[in-house]
């Protein structure tokens, strides 16, 4: 059986940008310590949620990436020998900001990045004030522990994305989220293992926890956790209330074995699906 240990954090916020940097690089060495070969962080993980209102203060948190916190990054899974996935505000030029995670390679290589395509504006995810919407398209990398593929919170909700990353070869991929209780509740334990049967990969599925009191009164749910490619969580998901960081044992034998059983990139009809992609 060939074994994939992966690891999720949830968290809150510590109230200031080193502060949480500091936090998440102890969580990956806690990670480390118990064996974790890949993690990602939490959407926008060193900062706080900001979306919950359009205030142009709070786009002094955009870096270049590669940057700076990726850097740092990159140095500290070279030490651990993990992968990491690091989502976080991308500053291509002043005026030009994406809602990006980038990914490292195990021994530090800067592999790529994926730009959330999505945008979201309603109330408290006032996205489109900070964002534009992704222009990579749907990057999967060839990572150490396999092939690695982002789809960014309100991206979850459009299953074209998750489709494009099994085309891609995605055998992971990972969902970082800011995902309050109420508007989308109800679909957190749905849409991510539908989609894990569906595009037959498994899905690492992460949200925040707490309120950010100072910036709105979204209230995070975390509950992260992982999915595997007949739609089963794999161990329990996290508290719905505390950070708490998720380690699980991913058998990645099970997607040969799922893919053989249901056939469905074999049985997709691409030339009847036209109608799809007109606007």
């Amino acid at each position: 059986m060939t074994v994939v240990r992966a690891a999720l954090v949830q968290t809150n916020w510590t109230g200031d940008k080193e502060s949480m940097i500091q936090a998440h690089e102890g969580y990956a060495r806690q990670a480390a310590a118990q064996g974790a070969q890949v993690m990602c962080f939490q959407e926008l993980f060193y900062g706080p949620y900001f979306c919950q209102v359009q205030d142009a203060a709070y786009y002094e948190y955009a870096e270049s990436i590669p940057g700076p916190t990726t850097e740092r990054f990159q140095a500290l899974a070279r030490e651990l020998g993990m992968v990491l996935v690091l989502p976080m505000y991308e500053e291509e030029q002043p005026g030009v900001l994406y809602n990006t995670a980038a990914v490292v390679d195990a021994d530090g290589t800067y592999l790529g990045k994926y730009r959330k395509n999505h945008i979201p504006q309603v109330k408290g995810f006032w996205e489109k004030f900070y964002f534009r919407p992704g222009n990579l398209g749907y990057p999967v990398f060839d990572t150490a522990v396999g092939k690695v593929g982002v789809y960014i919170c309100y991206d979850r909700h459009f299953p074209e994305g998750w489709r494009a990353l099994g085309l891609n070869g995605a055998e992971i991929v990972f969902n970082p989220s800011a995902t309050s209780r109420g508007l989308s509740a109800y679909l957190w334990k749905l849409e991510q293992p539908a989609s894990a049967v569906a595009n037959e990969y498994f899905v690492g599925a992460i949200n925040r926890v707490g309120i950010e009191s100072e910036i709105g009164d979204n209230d995070f749910y975390g509950t992260s956790y992982f999915v595997d490619p007949e739609g089963k969580f794999v161990g329990e998901p996290a508290d719905p209330y505390q950070p708490e960081l998720v380690v699980r044992d991913l058998d990645m034998d099970l997607l040969a074995e799922v893919r053989n059983r249901w056939a469905f990139y074999r049985d997709r009809r691409p030339d009847a699906y036209g109608d799809l992609t007109r606007a």
